[in-house]
């Protein structure tokens, strides 16, 4: 147990992780499958092992037939009181905890003592945010732990940043796992539908004891589909019943946040830039691993434009931003990311070479009149670096010069 472990760190979290470390507050890292939240409880156990080599470090990983038994709160205590120590800091790591029943008894008791440094993960949302909020109150903190970024991709692979690598990660996504296997098509898409499966089965059909799975497959194929477009529960109510599908909105809304919940995909509401609220219908959809959506949709030349305004939204939320698709006025601004008080507007487009499109793309930021940074991510090189002031970026840059 007591060992430094050889993996590929993931520095973005640890700085976010360490000002919590050796405090009485529940770390909680949440997330899709295989997006390397066992190995960041790796990546702290080794931090606090280089710091303190005789650490008290107690951990329980779900996935290891090791930790069968330990099934309700009453196992998961009484394993951990076992290995505690009262007079020592007690490093408590357990990894995907949803699967011991009704864990959150055990953990608002464990975080009444002091010397208890508690680190949890799993793969479900819903189960994490409400339940946990109301049995813990303030002493716990939640990190939403994402597919590699593009720069983590580059770093993971030993790749140079060149548009050859964009593809590849473009394609595969950033499951970090892929680092284990040699990256054809073929063989990486096998792997990505295997992962696929298990979210499906185990995080959203069996988690929310969903019965139509028929349906849900047909929703998860339209989102796939028509990533980045924007509707509500109603608007894919009503396109399903011209396919023949007579689903209400609210089953159509519960489907959908049972895929949310499970990290699938990520729901992005549309908010009003000049009224400063979120609007009550209207959302996009994208998926958190580009490499399981082309799985779904295939990667077919037409969804370049998908592809890219996903990418793009799922580089904003690793860098911490709170991310809205916004209106202003008849105008839509791709995404309205906020941050630390501040304010960043994102346009996508896969490429502005006609003259009506730059007016589109740049003339919505420029009516918006508040001095906040606006850009325009394009797959293209060559224009200019501004346009009236407002900045382009090409996508690459962006990826690699927007950091958390």
């Amino acid at each position: 147990m007591k060992k430094i472990r050889n993996v590929k760190k993931r520095d973005t979290y640890i700085s976010r992780i360490k000002p919590f470390m050796r405090k009485s507050i529940v770390k909680v890292m949440v997330g899709h499958r295989r997006v390397g939240k066992s190995f960041l409880l790796y990546q702290l156990m080794d931090l606090i092992l280089l710091e303190e080599p005789d650490a008290n470090i107690i951990h329980i990983n779900k996935e290891d037939i090791d930790f069968i038994d330990i099934k309700t709160f009453e196992d998961l205590n009484d394993f951990i009181v076992s290995k505690s120590l009262p007079d020592r800091m007690n490093y408590i790591f357990v990894d995907e905890i949803q699967e011991i029943q009704d864990f959150r008894i055990t953990i608002r008791s464990l975080a009444l003592h002091e010397n208890n440094d508690i680190y949890i993960t799993g793969s479900n949302s819903q189960i994490f945010s409400s339940d946990l909020a109301n049995e813990l109150g303030g002493r716990y903190i939640e990190f939403v732990i994402y597919s590699l970024s593009y720069p983590e991709f580059l770093e993971f692979h030993v790749l140079e940043n060149n548009d050859a690598s964009l593809e590849k990660y473009t394609h595969f996504g950033g499951l970090p796992y892929l680092i284990h296997l040699p990256m054809e098509e073929a063989i990486v898409m096998e792997y990505l539908k295997s992962i696929y499966a298990t979210i499906v089965l185990k995080d959203v059909v069996q988690r929310k004891n969903l019965r139509n799975t028929v349906f849900l497959e047909q929703l998860i194929s339209f989102l796939a589909n028509n990533t980045g477009n924007m509707f509500s529960s109603k608007s894919i109510s009503d396109f399903l019943k011209g396919q023949k599908i007579d689903l209400s909105q609210y089953v159509v809304s519960e489907y959908a946040m049972a895929l949310v919940d499970a990290f699938m995909v990520h729901r992005v509401g549309r908010y009003d830039i000049a009224g400063k609220k979120l609007f009550e219908r209207g959302e996009k959809y994208y998926f958190e691993n580009l490499g399981i959506r082309n799985v779904i949709a295939g990667y077919k030349w037409q969804d370049r434009a998908r592809r890219m305004e996903n990418m793009v939204y799922n580089h904003l939320a690793y860098c911490g931003y709170d991310v809205k698709t916004g209106a202003f006025g008849t105008e839509e601004i791709d995404f309205v990311c906020q941050k630390n008080g501040e304010t960043l507007y994102v346009q996508v487009a896969v490429e502005i070479s006609k003259t009506e499109t730059v007016e589109r793309e740049f003339g919505n930021l420029l009516k918006i009149k508040d001095n906040y940074p606006k850009v325009v991510v394009t797959g293209e090189k060559s224009f200019e670096n501004t346009y009236e002031g407002i900045e382009h970026i090409y996508i690459r840059d962006f990826l690699t010069n927007i950091k958390p």
